[in-house]
């Protein structure tokens, strides 16, 4: 890593011209990556990433360049080059960095830099043992691992200069179950911002057991009908509608250049009173937590959604020039290979009052989407359509048949108008979110909701 006099140096190379602002990213990473399928470990590889990204800013335009030299003379030359885009003379005074800070939550017990690769196969070869034996029907298992150490130091010309250490592991097991003339498939992803002992928080096996689980009950399911009805979307990874279809619109990427269908609304009524929203990086050892955010400012608990009224948005630096407001913490980017903007960190709906039983019991009739698969989502209008992963018919106030092909189809923004329940089982599940800044781990969550009304597609007739 760069030590504190050429981080100066480089900043203080890079205001030597109009430019009002500089940043230094560093970064070193160490990860591993395991994949299996048909039973066979593919590949088990460790990886060593090294870099360092510079940006430099007028106003809220800025310029982005990065190398994965350590050396001075390349480091300058970056900066200098960056300069260059903002001709005159210097605006800035010398930059001199205060002390280093460090991040100090999220303790890991055991670095997974420091596990040998061997256990870390055990691990996957557990996953599809456990898959494989849920049902004869289970036809095909894959399953992999993956963790990093990343070290980042953040240095800018606003008096930040930290150091943060991210180390997470994730394990995703994927099932399909075959009938001969059918298929269908499961998925499940536990992770966090934990060591190697995050595999002794859970059973691996039933974890794996899981993904079987959904796998083989779709393939028993009958088809869904489709119309319009009430939607019961459960816990944990249900939030990933609201991640995609809301959240996305809440970030100042989005709402700095009136570009979301959420701009200019701060103080108004977007969701029904029971719903209240919430961004939250400080989750101690969540998958999208961290001590500070890829800015260098400490990472917050941001609320976005309060008794239904927007209350904030997600920002970064820049992005908050361009919207007159601070920052809130909200700078994220997958590497040094990327300027960071505005993401979300861990974010749900937060619990309300009602059971899960006085949910199913007040619906008559409806879809309870118990598992969300994947969707598309039109950022700027919110519109989206989402496949259920694992869904069953509710009638009369009781869970009845399985049903397979559900899609859900809407915009994020009527949505939150249509939320009557809200329940008090309050979960979050693992994924990773792409934007302009690359991928990033990111926590979905809710308790389980219901939606008065809502497009449901499916293969079957429309059914009451």
């Amino acid at each position: 890593m760069l030590d504190k006099s050429l981080i100066e140096r480089i900043i203080n190379k890079a205001l030597d011209s109009r430019a009002d602002f500089a940043e230094v990213f560093i970064e070193d990473k160490k990860s591993s990556s395991i994949t299996l399928q048909s039973n066979t470990v593919e590949n088990a590889v460790n990886n060593h990433v090294h870099g360092t990204g510079i940006r430099v800013a007028k106003g809220h335009n800025s310029v982005y360049g990065y190398t994965n030299s350590d050396k001075e003379e390349d480091l300058l030359a970056l900066a200098e080059d960056l300069a260059k885009s903002f001709p005159g003379e210097r605006v800035r005074e010398t930059i001199t960095l205060g002390e280093l800070t460090r991040g100090e939550s999220h303790a890991i017990k055991r670095m997974p830099n420091t596990v040998a690769m061997q256990e870390k196969v055990a691990i996957v070869k557990r996953a599809n043992e456990a898959a494989r034996s849920y049902s004869d029907e289970i036809k095909q298992v894959s399953a992999s691992y993956m963790d990093y150490v990343q070290d980042v130091i953040i240095a800018s010309s606003e008096s930040i200069y930290v150091a943060d250490q991210r180390v997470r592991t994730r394990l995703g097991i994927h099932s399909v179950a075959s009938d001969g003339k059918d298929m269908q498939s499961g998925f499940n992803g536990p992770g966090g911002h934990y060591g190697f002992e995050f595999y002794e928080t859970f059973s691996v096996e039933e974890a794996a057991k899981e993904a079987a689980r959904i796998a083989v009950t779709m393939l028993h399911a009958d088809e869904c009908p489709s119309g319009t009805m009430p939607v019961i979307i459960d816990n944990g990874f249900g939030g990933v509608i609201f991640h995609e279809a809301c959240g996305h619109s809440l970030e100042a990427t989005s709402v700095a250049k009136n570009a979301s269908v959420f701009s200019g609304k701060k103080g108004e009524k977007i969701a029904t009173p029971i719903v209240t929203a919430i961004d939250d990086g400080t989750i101690e050892n969540a998958w999208g937590s961290a001590n500070y955010d890829d800015e260098g400012r400490k990472q917050k608990r941001r609320v976005l959604i309060k008794d239904g009224v927007l209350t904030s948005y997600m920002v970064d630096h820049l992005n908050g020039l361009r919207m007159n407001e601070s920052s809130t913490g909200s700078g994220r980017r997958e590497s040094y290979r990327y300027q960071p903007t505005s993401r979300m960190s861990n974010t749900y709906i937060d619990n309300g009052d009602s059971t899960f039983d006085e949910i199913i019991q007040n619906t008559e009739y409806g879809l309870y989407a118990k598992k969300m698969g994947g969707g598309s989502v039109n950022p700027s209008t919110g519109d989206f359509n989402f496949a259920v992963m694992e869904g069953y018919l509710v009638k009369n106030g009781k869970i009845e048949e399985a049903v397979k092909g559900a899609t859900l189809v809407g915009t994020g923004k009527d949505a939150l108008l249509k939320v009557d329940m809200v329940g008090n089982n309050l979960l979050r599940a693992q994924g990773m979110c792409g934007s302009v800044s690359g991928s990033i781990p990111t926590d979905v969550g809710q308790p389980t909701i219901r939606v008065s009304s809502m497009t449901v597609g499916g293969r079957k007739g429309a059914s009451s």
